[in-house]
């Protein structure tokens, strides 16, 4: 049988990125690029409107095709408004990426100290958030016959050692729910679990002289860091027809961070 670089085409799909317009140089953003640069029509959503135009405007530039979505994740409302622009711009979705998250602006407050307010807003946005988009999205993709849903978790999640990991580690519950549940309609659900990367959020968090990077280097069994761009080949595996048979998991790309059977 011969393997086709062709199974890794995304030509007619539509794709929605959340978190896709914030900081510069980030993982959204090189997500939202990949996809297009596969022929995915893509939907850059983010809760800063003008950081989505900007993407937009990349993508179109290099020959794509996108629109730009301002959405709050946290509030179904908001969701709901950003499926519709979906549908009116390019006629339904097939897949979805929830990649966007709180991170950079968490800090490193110990979980014994955290205000239940701020743990509550931590969980609306890198857990119900995934969902709200979830429920808004799938029926557009039961429409097209399937779909694929991609969740964003963290290599901090193995294992959680931080009210950012605790988030994460949930997600990756949803995910293996999700994909229980949606696997006979032919919607697959994974996730990439990204190691230590040169985002400006994760430059931010963890800049070169942080304990955690020294950490880091004495257990990574490759590069400390990767760039965005690096996680884009996993993303099309899973959002393209050459992962079909793929769901229910972890891809963890991190330089040999977490080691796992």
């Amino acid at each position: 049988m011969a393997i086709s670089s062709d199974k890794f085409r995304l030509d007619g799909k539509v794709a929605v990125v959340t978190g896709a317009g914030g900081r510069a140089n980030s993982i959204g953003r090189a997500y939202a690029l990949g996809l297009a640069q596969a022929g995915a029509s893509v939907v850059v959503a983010d809760l800063k409107e003008e950081g989505a135009r900007a993407v937009r405007d990349e993508v179109v530039a290099s020959g794509g095709r996108a629109i730009a979505v301002g959405v709050d994740i946290a509030k179904p409302d908001s969701v709901r408004a950003m499926a519709a622009a979906a549908r009116e711009a390019f006629g339904g979705v097939d897949i979805l990426v929830n990649n966007a998250a709180l991170m950079a602006e968490l800090g490193h407050l110990a979980a014994i100290d955290i205000p239940i307010e701020q743990w509550n807003r931590i969980l609306d946005v890198n857990l119900t958030g995934a969902l709200n988009c979830a429920q808004a999205l799938v029926p557009l993709m039961r429409e097209r016959g399937g779909g694929k849903i991609v969740n964003q978790v963290s290599g901090g999640a193995f294992p959680a050692l931080s009210v950012y990991g605790i988030g994460k580690l949930a997600l990756v519950g949803l995910t293996t729910t999700l994909a229980r549940q949606l696997g006979r309609e032919k919607i697959n659900v994974n996730a990439i679990a990204p190691g230590n990367t040169m985002s400006e959020a994760g430059r931010q968090l963890t800049p070169d002289d942080s304990p955690f990077i020294k950490m880091l280097e004495a257990t990574v069994a490759m590069r400390v860091r990767g760039q965005p761009d690096e996680l884009v080949g996993a993303l099309l595996l899973l959002c393209s027809s050459a992962g079909d048979w793929i769901t229910g998991q972890v891809l963890h790309v991190d330089g040999g961070w977490v080691l796992r059977p």
